[in-house]
């Protein structure tokens, strides 16, 4: 029994491990002891309990056998407490060529162990290179399995008072932006290097510029100022109010597991960010005759200087650049402003430029007969347009006619309303007409057959609206 703390008290318990894993290769006898698995249990402790004695269990591999009696766990936090038990082999001596070796030891809490993390590991061991030999090699240390979700004490023995741990854990790192005052920690941070805006309006959001290293608590903000800058009531963004030194701290509550964290910060608040203006000279309409073509223009500034770069919203038309636009096609170009926010100025608002790229005119001609009788039940469509361009034909009028492709499908009669369109080209405008064709007559009338049943006895009636006699069953 080895004790490095008068606080320190042990049980050790003795058993052979017994070998359940398949040969291994010659090759491995001169490694060192491989860990199967190594864990404490409980992992998780009350210093209200009555029983506070942990078990630690560490389970080896070696192909030939295990020539260490026994190794030191050494417990500790990050406070300086430091613990050392021994754990021993489970010994059985029929059994020491056996290749899975299991050690065990209790720790029993010493009365003034502080709530908290404590971490573990074990020492190396020792195992012979072959079994009628003296030679040996020993291993490293041996750390333990993941036993939980909860960072930086994944492995570790959790010792809590009356349920809370109080484990003294960074839960958030930052800012990202340049500050006097940083919390950190020994990871690597994700955050952007974006820069807030301090000024009159704005809303400060620590998510943005904060990382929490924890899912387990919530980053909260709150104003010692404020009249100057001031936290929604639920304390997740601060509001800059009005100009002044503005001091405000970012903070995680305690939690059962963690212990209260925050940093406190200050800035000052500037006059508010306006909002340009833009103004656009007008463009011309201009013709397609000579397609594509670029029309040169002024690059377009706000009222503060800011360079405006413009986007084309009818991109099958026009593509606008800084100083000039390129024409593609006849039609309507549509042009868009709206200047970029920055630290001293607002988005503008999106202006749109517009003007038209005429194209040449064209004719179609398109004359159906003025009425059809629904007994023809379809009528041949035909146009011809000045371009000698293909004609599409729509109707509006559902449920009296409709079309398929060059054809005129009569349902009923009334007036069937017909459009034709050619739909254009870069330079030639589209165009289209519509007339009215006068649907007349009805139907013939359609008989119809169907099989009534009254017991054995079928009967088939027919008509345009057939019943079955009385007595009589319409057949399923």
């Amino acid at each position: 029994m080895i004790i490095k703390n008068r606080f320190l008290s042990f049980v050790l318990i003795f058993l052979v491990s017994i070998n359940q894993n398949s040969v291994a290769s010659a090759s491995d006898n001169t490694a060192p002891p491989i860990k199967d698995s190594f864990t404490v249990n409980p992992a998780t402790i009350d210093l209200g309990d009555t029983n506070q004695v942990v078990k630690f269990t560490l389970k080896v591999s070696h192909p030939v056998g295990i020539k260490s009696e026994k190794t030191v766990v050494t417990i500790y936090n990050n406070n300086g407490f430091t613990y050392e038990i021994a754990i021993n082999k489970l010994n059985i001596p029929s059994e020491t060529d056996k290749k899975l070796t299991v050690f065990e030891g209790l720790f029993q809490l010493p009365n003034d162990i502080p709530a908290g993390v404590y971490y573990f590991y074990a020492g190396p061991l020792t195992s012979f290179t072959s079994s009628n030999s003296k030679n040996t090699i020993t291993g490293n240390n041996y750390f333990p399995d993941k036993i939980r979700d909860l960072p930086a004490a994944e492995d570790a023995l959790l010792v809590t008072l009356n349920g809370r741990l109080n484990f003294n854990f960074q839960t958030f790192v930052g800012p990202s932006y340049t500050s006097s005052v940083y919390a950190t920690d020994s990871n690597p941070r994700n955050a952007s290097l974006i820069e807030p805006i301090w000024r009159v309006g704005e809303v400060f959001d620590p998510l943005q510029y904060f990382e929490l290293r924890t899912k387990k608590v919530a980053l909260n903000i709150k104003s010692t100022t404020p009249k100057v800058c001031d936290s929604e009531s639920d304390n997740k963004k601060l509001t800059l109010l009005s100009q002044g030194h503005c001091v405000f701290t970012v903070y995680t509550p305690a939690t059962n597991e963690y212990v209260y964290k925050e940093l406190v910060l200050t800035a000052t608040i500037g006059t508010p960010r306006i909002k340009p203006t833009i103004v656009l000279d007008k463009i011309l309409s201009t013709s397609s005759a000579n397609l594509p073509t670029s029309i040169s223009r002024t690059p377009i500034y706000t009222n503060t200087g800011k360079l405006v770069i413009p986007k084309s919203l009818t991109p099958g038309v026009c593509s606008a650049y800084i100083d000039s636009i390129y024409i593609k096609s006849g039609g309507k170009c549509d042009i868009s402003y709206q200047s970029q926010a920055d630290e001293t100025s607002l988005p503008s608002e999106v202006y749109i430029q517009s003007f038209e790229i005429t194209r040449d005119p064209q004719t179609i001609s398109f004359t159906p007969p003025a009425t059809a009788n629904l007994s023809a039940k379809s009528l041949a469509l035909s146009a011809t347009a000045s371009s000698a361009g293909a004609i599409t034909f729509a109707t509006t009028s559902a449920g009296i006619c409709s079309i398929t492709g060059a054809t005129l499908n009569l349902l009923k009669s009334g007036n069937c309303s017909i459009t034709a369109t050619q739909a254009g080209t870069s330079t030639l405008a589209p165009i289209s007409t519509t007339s009215t064709v006068m649907i007349t007559g009805s139907l013939a009338p359609v008989n119809k057959t169907i099989t009534c049943v009254m017991g054995k006895k079928n009967k088939k009636v027919s008509g345009t609206n057939p019943k079955c006699p009385k007595g009589y069953k319409l057949k399923k």
